[in-house]
């Protein structure tokens, strides 16, 4: 089973995205739901998804619940819900009961956007991930390099968790790349609960000057650090659409998974993400 790791579905007439204000943004400042994310997963040959979430709302995780349960193709939800609630472990068990709560893999905060690059250290925060992991969820790390010694810190208190990073760190490939970020990542990587997405890295280059060949160096170091066992897929889409159509997106990764073996290639497309999330397809 192919699996694209990293989608998004979402509404701005029927609710507040602030990340989505700049104007860059305009193009993709529209519904996207689950009927233009089909057809697009079928010409390009991917069995299925996992939504992640956009804003900082219970609402919103359940609705992608309710988007799961009526979608099968949606094979998993990453979540949110508020790590420095006290009562998190009754949040997490309502969710699960819900219609659809069965496909409640990982939650994940928009932490790059928290102005202590220490957030994720905060003793609330822990006590959070605690009562997530006792419900044997994932947590996403949504972070730059800023961040990453945070949650490498992490990874290391909570050697029996598991962690995907989402979007390689969002490496500055506009840029040409930092050394900050290439030695944080392989720091993080030697963290064995740790699986990176090589997801969202194109609208991290030049949105209209770039290709598989710019790409190719900051998946190469990703799967240096990681390793094939440890390297996910994902589209990042619709934010994707900034930079290129889906079919360019996943064109371009495959044409850098392809340089660095077919067996990374496969693993990073399927399995890697079932074993990362325990999907139920995995077993």
């Amino acid at each position: 089973m192919i699996i694209d790791s990293h989608q998004h579905f979402w509404d701005p007439a029927r609710a507040d995205y602030p990340w989505m204000a700049a104007d860059e943004l305009a193009p993709i400042r529209r519904a996207f739901g689950p009927a233009d994310l089909a057809p697009l997963l079928k010409a390009n040959g991917i069995d299925a998804s996992i939504v992640v979430q956009c804003r900082s709302a219970l609402e919103e995780t359940e609705q992608f619940l309710r988007i799961a349960q009526a979608n099968p193709f949606v094979v998993g939800v990453v979540g949110w819900a508020d790590l420095t609630d006290g009562a998190l472990d009754e949040t997490l068990h309502r969710l699960r009961a819900l219609p659809g709560g069965g496909k409640l893999v990982g939650i994940r905060h928009q932490v790059h956007d928290e102005a202590d690059p220490d957030w994720l250290l905060r003793e609330d925060v822990q006590r959070g991930l605690t009562a997530l992991f006792a419900r044997d969820l994932a947590y996403d790390f949504l972070v730059r390099a800023r961040e990453l010694p945070a949650a490498i810190a992490t990874a290391q208190a909570f050697p029996q968790a598991r962690f995907v990073l989402d979007h390689a760190a969002k490496p500055p490939i506009a840029d040409g790349g930092s050394d900050e970020w290439a030695d944080r990542i392989a720091a993080l990587a030697a963290c064995g609960n740790v699986w990176c997405k090589i997801s969202g890295l194109a609208t991290e280059a030049a949105w209209g000057d770039w290709d598989a060949e710019r790409l190719f160096p900051f998946v190469e170091h990703a799967a240096k650090c990681f390793g094939e066992d440890r390297l996910i897929f994902g589209s990042d889409w619709p934010v994707c659409l900034l930079a290129g159509s889906y079919g360019e997106i996943k064109s371009a990764l495959e044409a850098c998974l392809a340089r660095l073996g077919p067996q990374l290639r496969e693993k990073a497309f399927g399995m890697n993400a079932a074993r990362a999330y325990r999907l139920a397809i995995a077993g």
